[in-house]
């Protein structure tokens, strides 16, 4: 408990989080405003305020990054380590921390009505992906400890990687389709309703699982990206 508090104290005593937070929230519900603005023939769905999701995980991933690389820049993370020899359960505190802390931030602002799964899922199941994925970008800037290096990966992985690989001949679809970030779409916007409102939001994923095996698939996407920083921090100096 005494790592958690460590680590909360951290996060919610500096000013990024928070801004990046509200950065989040005003990116998602702004294009819900815009596209709600710009299409007067149809009345606004759950899918059409969910339409900014992917830029604001964007935001997410580099706070979640900067939450570790901005230690290593700083040399704070000789401290934290000498005060608590325990590596992987100071990266696990903080992991929890910042997971904990996007699923309660980040949240969707829909007020519509939600009355099929799938609109439980595109709504209160952002804050399960933005959790997962502050993870992956926590285990990410552990890894490479340099804030401009971890943020470039994230993002030209997430938002160029994942889509061009579909180019490859022969192979590439298939290989798409278990792609991490593309599977954990599938669980916002597979097996939607039939009024196909899913048309107005986030593309809808071409991974095979189903919606809740797709989140499973990125939770162990998550953990075993967490299981190789963790092993990484504890073999290498500070």
């Amino acid at each position: 408990m005494t790592l958690l508090a460590v680590e909360r104290i951290k996060l919610f005593t500096t000013r990024s989080p928070l801004w990046c937070a509200l950065a989040a929230v005003t990116v998602v519900v702004g294009f819900a405003a815009l596209i709600a603005g710009v299409d007067n023939d149809q009345a606004p769905s759950i899918a059409t305020t969910q339409f900014g999701v992917n830029f604001g995980l964007m935001i997410v991933m580099v706070m979640a990054a900067l939450a570790i690389t901005t230690e290593y820049r700083f040399g704070t993370i000789r401290a934290t380590f000498q005060a608590i020899p325990n590596r992987t359960g100071t990266l696990v505190a903080k992991a929890s921390v910042v997971a904990v802390a996007i699923a309660k931030l980040i949240k969707s602002n829909a007020n519509l009505g939600i009355d099929t799964s799938y609109e439980w899922r595109a709504v209160a199941g952002v804050g399960l992906v933005y959790a997962l994925s502050a993870v992956v970008a926590l285990a990410v800037g552990t890894l490479i400890r340099h804030s401009a290096g971890a943020v470039s990966l994230l993002l030209i992985y997430t938002l160029l990687v994942e889509s061009l690989v579909q180019l490859i001949p022969n192979v590439g679809v298939d290989i798409q389709k278990w792609m991490p970030f593309n599977v954990a779409n599938k669980f916002l916007t597979g097996d939607p309703d039939p009024t196909n409102r899913f048309l107005d939001g986030p593309p809808p994923s071409n991974a095979t699982l189903s919606p809740w095996w797709a989140l499973a698939y990125f939770a162990a996407f998550a953990v075993v990206m967490l299981s190789i920083a963790l092993f990484t921090a504890n073999k290498r100096d500070a």
